[in-house]
């Protein structure tokens, strides 16, 4: 592993100044590790060290996991891209839209124009989406009692959809779905489904839905940005005996855990001697998945747990099967037809095929979109690329 004293600089500088709490940052090529480094504190005012190997709340990075394990079955003959997913979870028979709101404030729901496919959901094609970027959804879960999606209660699947399947893009509890989806089919929970099928081949010994002893014991706390731009302890955990395991955003794990993953998309499929998934099932998922639509900008309606949220405005996004591309290469960084995505507690990754590098960069704080961490984020990424010139 190269020794990079400008990127360690880079993330003691942000955590010296207060603009994050803490942070670990690591990066590869196809044939490995390059970088890794931690800098700041697990919690705020006085916690421990950070370290290489803290355990962090990876949120929606969860999906591209989640992505994986289905095109495994798919791969398997288990589930299908384009049946209706009904086959498998006949809960979305009858998927409703929401219409908006009568003159005395009930919703306004018909039924779906399409039936739901595992492409729609894969690709957030679906219709459904997040109340934390809907003000419609808020309303109607507050309106019906539905608890948020972080609650892992079953009720908090019965939303409807926003518009008709294939109509666009937006995002939201699509990938729980698709874990209901793996677990139907595999007849297993969804953890148990991704040990033995993803971590354990991977060798991701730190990831998993609830956290053991060992992963508490190195477990990075939540943090807030108050209005004043400092920041401050946030109680959170996501619930460690929920009524479903949430394929969307329920994992715990490791920066080096993470990268492990982005390896084996990197090579093809391939990790530690295993063809964990197919070469042509891998570049599939890298693919535009969506046509014609593209990926928009999440206009926050929950400002406290996210800003407004757009990678790379200006530049046309798609989605593949499991994550989005960016269409265009980034100036000093990533490359046209690069793969990645992010977590709500500012968890961020990417995949380049094309000069195959990957990089994962983790923080624990709220609001999404966060100004300082897009910021250290975009540091990182092109220190590594300038490293690799």
């Amino acid at each position: 592993m190269t020794a990079l004293p400008n990127i360690d600089r880079l993330l003691s500088a942000a955590t010296d100044k207060g603009e994050i709490p803490g942070v670990v940052a690591l990066a590869a090529t196809a044939q490995g590790p390059v970088y890794q480094g931690a800098a700041g504190k697990r919690a705020l005012p006085a916690g421990p060290d950070m370290t290489v190997d803290s355990v962090f709340w990876i949120a929606s990075m969860t999906k591209a996991i989640t992505s994986t394990a289905a095109m495994q079955l798919v791969e398997r003959g288990k589930l299908a891209l384009d049946k209706p997913i009904s086959e498998v979870l006949p809960e979305l028979a009858a998927p409703k839209v929401l219409d908006g709101f009568d003159a005395a404030g009930e919703p306004k729901l018909r039924p779906a124009k399409r039936p739901i496919t595992l492409r729609h959901l894969i690709t957030h094609t679906a219709g459904f989406g997040y109340d934390i970027w809907s003000p419609d959804l808020l309303r109607y879960e507050e309106k019906k009692g539905i608890p948020g999606i972080i609650s892992c209660e079953n009720l908090a699947l019965t939303m409807p959809l926003t518009f008709d399947p294939g109509d666009r893009w937006d995002y939201g509890i699509n990938i729980d779905w698709i874990g209901k989806a793996v677990e139907r089919v595999s007849g297993q929970p969804l953890g148990t489904f991704f040990r033995e099928n993803l971590f354990e081949p991977l060798g991701m010994k730190d990831t998993g839905f609830k956290l053991g002893e060992a992963q508490r014991a190195r477990l990075v706390g939540m943090h807030t940005r108050e209005p004043n731009g400092s920041l401050a302890p946030m109680p959170f955990e996501i619930p460690q005996e929920p009524e479903f395991q949430m394929g969307g955003g329920g994992l715990y794990g490791t920066a080096s855990d993470y990268l492990a993953f982005e390896l084996m998309i990197l090579n093809e499929g391939r990790a530690n001697g295993k063809q964990v998934l197919k070469p042509e099932t891998v570049r599939a998922m890298g693919e535009n998945q969506m046509g014609a639509l593209n990926v928009r900008l999440l206009k926050t309606a929950i400002p406290p747990y996210s800003n407004d949220a757009e990678f790379f405005p200006g530049m046309v996004k798609k989605w593949g099967l499991g994550f989005m591309i960016s269409t265009e290469r980034v100036p000093g960084g990533r490359s046209a037809g690069s793969l990645t995505w992010a977590g709500l507690g500012n968890t961020y990754f990417w995949i380049d095929p094309a000069k195959r590098i990957a990089g994962v960069i983790l923080m624990q704080l709220v609001p999404f979109a966060d100004a300082k961490a897009l910021d250290l984020y975009d540091k990182f990424e092109k220190a590594i690329y300038a490293a690799a010139a």
